[in-house]
Parts: C-alpha cells; sequence; structure tokens
C-alpha cells in the first residue's frame, strides 16, 4: 500500500509544541523509561525527522553513543543538520528510505527506533524485515504510533462539523493491528506500551492551530473534505463554529492523546 505523503517541518513543529504546550505529561520521558538505552550503544533512528528524537537520546547518553538520523524529508534533514551544528552534537543524519535496501550491514545496531512514521510504509513486512537485518542479535527496535482511540476528541468534531465519515488515518488504522502482529512475527520478544496524554484547550484557538497543521501535513488523505484552499478554509470555518459550541458548553476541550510504543528484542 502507498500512501502519497510528505510531512512539512512546520506542520509537525507546530504540533510538537503544542503536545508539550497542552499537554500534561512527558512522551520523552515515558520513551527513555520503556526503552533499554545504555552508553555505547549505537543507535538508528529511521524517520528522525528534524532529529528531535535523536537530541533526547543523545543528552540521556550524555554523548556517549554513536547515533545515525535518517529520513526521506529533505527539507526536515537540513533542520537537523543545522540543530546538530548549533548544539555541538556529533550526531549524523543521512538520507534514509524505508521503502528501499537500509545502506546497512547485518547485524549492525544495539537499538532501532522509529517514532510516529513505520506506519507510512508500503511494505510492512518488508521494512520491519531490513529492521531486523541491521539489527544485532539481542538488540532493541522502539517504534512509537496512534493507537485506534487516539485524539478521539479531534475526529469527533471533523465528524460534526463536516457531517462527512473520518478516512482511515494510516496510523491508527494500522499500527496496533498489521505492524503490531508483523512485528511480533519477526522478532524473538514483544512487548506493548500505553503511553496517555491529555491536552487541555481553555481556548479555542490552540486546537484550530492543532487541527490545521493536522488537516495540512496529512492533506491527502482528507480529500473527502477538502480539494483546493478555499475548501479547507470553509472546513476549517466549521471546524471552528463546533470547537468553539463544545468549549462554551464544557469550559475546556480535552484531546487525549493516546500512543503505543511496541519494544521488540531480536
Amino acid at each position: 500500500m502507498k500512501y502519497d505523503y510528505q510531512e512539512t517541518s512546520r506542520d509537525l513543529l507546530t504540533r510538537i509544541d503544542i503536545h508539550t504546550r497542552y499537554g500534561s505529561r512527558d512522551i520523552d520521558q515515558w520513551m527513555l523509561e520503556v526503552l533499554p538505552l545504555k552508553k555505547g550503544d549505537r543507535i538508528l533512528d529511521v524517520g528522525c525527522g528534524a532529529g528531535k528524537q535523536c537530541f533526547v537520546f543523545y543528552r540521556h547518553l550524555e554523548g556517549n553513543a554513536e547515533i545515525i538520523g535518517g529520513d526521506v524529508n529533505e527539507e526536515l534533514l537540513t533542520q537537523a543538520r543545522q540543530e546538530n551544528q548549533k548544539r555541538g552534537t556529533t550526531i549524523q543524519f543521512s538520507y534514509l528510505d524505508f521503502n528501499r535496501h537500509f545502506p546497512y550491514p547485518d547485524n549492525n545496531f544495539d537499538v532501532l527506533s522509529c517514532c510516529f512514521a513505520i506506519y507510512y510504509a508500503e511494505d510492512i513486512p518488508f521494512t520491519i524485515s531490513e529492521m531486523h537485518r541491521v539489527l544485532k542479535p539481542g538488540g532493541h527496535l522502539f517504534t512509537t504510533g496512534p493507537m485506534p482511540n487516539n485524539k478521539q476528541l479531534f475526529y469527533d468534531i471533523i465528524k460534526e462539523a463536516t457531517q462527512k465519515p473520518i478516512p482511515p488515518m494510516p496510523g491508527s488504522s494500522r499500527y496496533a493491528s498489521e505492524i503490531y502482529s508483523t512485528i511480533q512475527r519477526q522478532f524473538s520478544k514483544v512487548e506493548l506500551f500505553i503511553f496517555e496524554n491529555p491536552l487541555t484547550f481553555e481556548t479555542v484557538e490552540p486546537f484550530l492551530e492543532y487541527t490545521r497543521a493536522s488537516l495540512s501535513e496529512d492533506r491527502r488523505l482528507w480529500k473527502g473534505l477538502f480539494e483546493g484552499k478555499d475548501d479547507f478554509q470553509r472546513v476549517m470555518d466549521q471546524i471552528a463554529q463546533v470547537a468553539s459550541r463544545r468549549l462554551e458548553q464544557e469550559g475546556k476541550l480535552v484531546m487525549t492523546k493516546v500512543v503505543g510504543g511496541i519494544l521488540a528484542t531480536k
């Protein structure tokens, strides 16, 4: 299955910033508690985007690790390299398409992470087999993705505003089913961890900012709701009306992020 997808730096960073400002839990801290990192590890972060996870790992391990971040988006890689230089860190950022053969030898990494990206793979068994191949025996794969009940309020408001069904999302429709079962088949030990983070909005603006970034980011998935710029603004106006009404009725908007973390051992 092929997904026509290209995340932009602006949309991604908008959503990350809103998670940080309005959430009550720190997903990075949760990841570090789940993932058994140790100094001296050789780490590959697949779908690294602007490098957020790589920098978290580097700081946690006090720079005592070899970390490579790979992504298909050159805009985000450029931003990651600029931040790497600014911080004076020694992370390597390289082009990596997880739909193709990974340019690394067998049994090469202690840890491979893939956060909020794996569900865009065209061929899940192939991508996971490549991840398995480049991991050392006993090495760990750690992936994150949305569970089926992720940010239910977001979808409820869009559905009420547009009176149209929500299209299947690659993450929530694939992560806990196809991806989880494929990892179970290929790895010797697999554990699923759940992270819940309520985002609380006391005004409607940050919810609309998040919604605008999400719809823009995944715009090709929402073709049933809008096509061009005028349609997009019309849909946003409808969403704003429903969100404002709910806020007035309930006093706040609470959108809970529900994330699964799969930790697998080769």
